[in-house]
């Protein structure tokens, strides 16, 4: 089997042939990406939901909107905290119950005390399931070019409107992927 080179920390943003319905015009920020699979949660899905009314503690920790986030199709029933701590760079120590995934971006413990990060928390986003790959199935993704491969910014999983972060990410990219954020919502309507 070939080496899979991580992509963990990247974002993934649908392209606009992308014909699944759970991630049109979606980000995903890959959690886990490595021979075994991929794992991701969509940035820009947020739901009714208030954080607080479902995790007793972390809503007013949660950034704006403070709601609960469609992390992606799979196990909507479970819940995952991602969340950027300000300086957290590789190499210095990281709070209790926050495990680093890339640079200052981190997933947290939920059955932790809140109050054991509450101080040292940049921001939080709580998602309601997540995006997962089996074993090449992202990559073949790819290869049809379902997905675009952007570099993250922490703003990227406390962006305050996340309906614009599609646009957002695709326009600040230095290449011909710029352009593709002026795609229309329906081509037909052109």
């Amino acid at each position: 089997m070939t080496e899979v080179s991580s992509l963990t920390g990247r974002l993934l943003v649908a392209t606009p042939a992308l014909a699944d319905p759970n991630f049109d015009r979606a980000v995903v920020l890959l959690l886990d990406h490595d021979e075994e699979g991929s794992l991701g949660v969509v940035l820009n899905r947020p739901t009714p939901v208030d954080v607080g009314d479902i995790l007793e503690g972390w809503g007013d920790l949660a950034g704006e909107p403070g709601v609960v986030f469609q992390g992606g199709p799979v196990s909507l029933d479970s819940a995952l905290g991602v969340a950027v701590i300000p300086g957290g760079a590789a190499g210095e120590a990281v709070p209790l119950g926050w495990r680093r995934v890339h640079g200052a971006i981190g997933l947290v413990d939920l059955e932790a005390p809140p109050e054991l990060l509450a101080s040292a928390l940049g921001s939080l986003r709580i998602f309601a399931g997540y995006a997962g790959w089996g074993p090449g199935q992202l990559e073949d993704e790819l290869a049809e070019g379902a997905w675009y491969v952007v570099e993250s910014e922490p703003g990227d999983v406390s962006s305050p409107a996340p309906e614009r972060l599609w646009r957002e990410v695709l326009r600040r990219q230095r290449s011909e992927l710029a352009m593709v954020a002026t795609y229309p919502d329906d081509p037909s309507l052109n």
